[in-house]
């Protein structure tokens, strides 16, 4: 009963940066069309426009955040996270070590 009407999802797929340089430089030739080429590689066109999209703004055609611009906050958490965690070690060993001298 669960699979009437609905297509079984696709496995996610990982494209490398070549590969979506590649796609965006075959729709920026103009001769076919962003949906002609996500159909002729079998890629969904909302992904293949945000691809395009992304490529305009990384190279100042289009206002936006560029890719790094977008990872520097995700990177800035996780360096956060860690430094917070080191912090907290220092705090235990200076209690452990404070309780050893007296």
């Amino acid at each position: 009963m669960e699979s009437m009407g609905k297509t079984p999802r696709r496995a996610r797929r990982s494209f490398t940066p070549e590969f979506k340089a590649e796609i965006v430089e075959l729709c920026r030739r103009g001769d076919r069309s962003i949906g002609q080429v996500a159909t002729d590689f079998d890629l969904v066109e909302t992904r293949v426009r945000d691809w395009v999209r992304q490529a305009e703004v990384d190279a100042g055609e289009r206002d936006g955040l560029t890719g790094n611009e977008r990872d520097e906050p995700a990177a800035l958490r996780r360096e956060n996270r860690r430094l917070r965690e080191d912090v907290e070690v220092l705090k235990r060993a200076t209690a452990f070590f404070a309780q050893e001298t007296r």
